[in-house]
């Protein structure tokens, strides 16, 4: 039987590096020396590899392995990080050493002996085979036949791209709090992009789709999971290439289930971070317990799903992920917290301290961020619309946190007039404000879905996994800019 994340983890560094709890706590120590207030170590071992076939041939395929440490030392705000990845004796003094220079200059504490705690006991990802360890023939066969059936469906497909990432990080997180934590964290993605061409050969389009999450790979190799995935980029190609230009102007937007819950995690989640509303660059700030949103909207955060892309056993700090209610029925209720933000703000972690590496500092992040469901039908929420868009997916958008102003682009979106569904349409683009919109949510459907396990979130130059999710919601008056007035 597999061990459980946090014995494997532990079991790994002590065995591989030599990690047991005296040398931490003498690396602990030598931070705390000159009344830094709190000190972590961020050990990391990361093997991941990767498979991309285009045109029926591997055209590319690599595997590496990163491995770290990084150490911080927190004074009041100010906080010194140093890395290095040589995981020996002497590199953890030389950057315990430079971390503590960084931050010196006042606090207080002392040393604590490190000493493993219950946390970390429980495993929201348990395999039995690391994704790493299954054999490039697998993958590389799993991708050939992807190309082959995506051909197959439909003879307008002219070019299939497919890939798949396997990830398999272990983890070793020790505070000057006493906190010992291991993780071992799988993750897998597999990208399907195919691009189809009119009969004449005059209009060309794209569409990408993938799926994945902290589970075996195996799973990616079941023909029941990806072949809906290639139906899907299939159909979204060859309908885009009888979509009509997109009216442009204020009118009413429906979003569909899943995937359209990036625009809740861009316009609002990262203004919901810690970090911008201590310094209140939020346009959230200072509003806990005000109706930001219209009555029926809740939003969470929660890291504690299992096998989601964005979940966590632990965050990166070594504090357990939870479910957190952001919105509860239009009222703020809470931000998203690591340890630093937490105790300038005085109040507790959310298990939201995240890292993209052990070169890396954390700082609040999402994990799984997404609307609950309503009661109404989504076929009712369409029927409720005289003229407006379906917007059923997104590629991309940008957002400001501190004004909340936000531009998405659709991938898939349809008219809507006189409650039915109608033509297909090419270039929507949804622009508004992400406190604002919450305010004009009218229906929410009982269809909430997550997205298939791809979402990856940037800030301050750091990547990290996450999911979004979404019901079905109607919005009044939102502007869409198209193609033509």
């Amino acid at each position: 039987m597999k061990p459980p994340a946090q014995a494997s983890a532990l079991h790994f560094f002590r065995e591989h590096f030599g990690l047991d709890e005296q040398r931490l706590t003498a690396t602990l120590d030598s931070v705390l020396e000159r009344r830094i207030d709190y000190a972590d170590l961020f050990f990391e071992h990361t093997t991941q590899d990767s498979v991309v076939l285009e045109e029926g041939i591997v055209k590319s395929g690599d595997r590496h392995l990163e491995q770290g440490v990084g150490v911080r030392a927190q004074n009041g705000e100010r906080q010194g990080y140093a890395h290095s990845d040589d995981v020996t004796v002497e590199s953890l003094r030389v950057a315990a050493s430079t971390a503590r220079t960084i931050a010196r200059e006042a606090g207080g504490g002392g040393a604590l002996a490190v000493a493993a705690n219950a946390r970390g006991a429980r495993d929201l990802y348990p395999v039995a085979e690391a994704p790493t360890d299954v054999p490039v023939q697998r993958k590389v066969a799993l991708l050939e036949e992807i190309d082959r059936y995506a051909r197959r469906l439909d003879p307008r497909v002219k070019q299939v791209m497919a890939s798949c990432i396997a990830q398999h990080r272990q983890l070793l997180i020790a505070g000057s709090d006493g906190t010992l934590v291991g993780d071992v964290r799988p993750l897998v993605r597999l990208n399907v992009q195919v691009i189809a061409e009119s009969g004449d050969g005059a209009r060309r389009e794209a569409s990408y789709q993938g799926m994945g999450g902290r589970h075996a790979f195996d799973l990616l190799l079941e023909p029941e999971r990806w072949r809906p995935l290639v139906e899907e980029a299939v159909r979204i190609a060859a309908l885009n290439l009888e979509a009509e230009p997109c009216p442009a102007g204020a009118m009413t937007v429906v979003l569909g289930p899943g995937w359209p819950g990036i625009l809740l995690h861009e316009a609002i989640g990262h203004g919901l971070e810690g970090d911008f509303n201590r310094k209140k660059t939020s346009a959230f700030s200072d509003r806990l317990g005000e109706r930001v949103a219209a009555e029926g909207v809740t939003v969470v955060d929660d890291g504690t799903l299992p096998g989601r892309r964005g979940s966590l056993n632990v965050d990166d700090e070594g504090t357990e992920t939870q479910r957190n209610v952001l919105i509860e029925n239009g009222v703020l209720r809470g931000y998203l917290h690591d340890r630093l933000n937490a105790k300038l703000m005085n109040t507790a972690p959310t298990g939201n301290g995240r890292r993209e590496s052990y070169a890396h500092i954390p700082m609040p992040r999402m994990t799984n961020t997404f609307m609950l469901a309503g009661d109404d039908d989504p076929q009712d929420i369409l029927r409720s619309v005289e003229r407006g868009i379906y917007a059923v997916s997104f590629s991309g958008g940008q957002v400001d946190i501190t004004s909340g102003k936000f531009v998405f682009s659709a991938s898939e979106a349809y008219r809507i007039e006189n409650g039915r569904l109608g033509a297909p349409l090419k270039g929507a683009t949804l622009i508004g404000n992400g406190p604002d919109v919450l305010t004009r949510v009218s229906r929410i459907g009982n269809d909430l879905a997550l997205d298939r396990g791809v979402g990856t979130c940037g800030k301050d130059g750091q990547s990290v996994a996450v999911g979004v999710g979404l019901p079905t919601i109607r919005v009044d008056e939102l502007t869409v800019g198209g193609t033509q007035g």
